[in-house]
This record gives C-alpha cells, sequence and structure tokens, in this order.
C-alpha cells in the first residue's frame, strides 16, 4: 500500500505543480500571491525530484547482479 500512496504523492504533486504554474503564467496574481505560489513550487518540485531519484535508485537495485549492472531490454508499447 505503502507503493500506492507513494506513486499518488508524486501524482498530486505533480498536478498541483502544473496548476501552480498555469496560475503564475496567468499573470493575474498579486507579487504576494505569486512568491507565495512559487514558494509552493519550488518545494513540490523538490519532493517530486526526490521521489524519481528513489525510484531510479530503486530500478537501478533490481537491474543489478553480482554487483554489475544487468541490461535489461526496454520493450515500448507501439499500440499507444
Amino acid at each position: 500500500m505503502a507503493r500506492k500512496k507513494a506513486a499518488l504523492d508524486f501524482e498530486q504533486s505533480l498536478t498541483e505543480l502544473q496548476t501552480l504554474v498555469e496560475r503564475l503564467e496567468g499573470g493575474e496574481l498579486s507579487l504576494e500571491d505569486s512568491l507565495a505560489c512559487f514558494e509552493q513550487g519550488i518545494r513540490l518540485t523538490r519532493d517530486c525530484q526526490a521521489a524519481l531519484s528513489q525510484a531510479e535508485q530503486k530500478v537501478q537495485i533490481l537491474l543489478e547482479r553480482h554487483g554489475e549492472p544487468e541490461p535489461a531490454p526496454f520493450d515500448v508499447d507501439t499500440q499507444a
């Protein structure tokens, strides 16, 4: 359940970050509101970067064998 929660937290943070960017780009916010949105955006960006870094580390650990990275094929879904 923790993995699903982490994925949801990442998705929610990313959605919230996108909303903040749209608000800032809209140009309707006061300077104070813009700074508050920017500050919140920085926090969300750091949270997202940390989550991505953790995911990358987990993938690296799963791919390693005997201390050496094990190449794995990457299948792309061409039906999309």
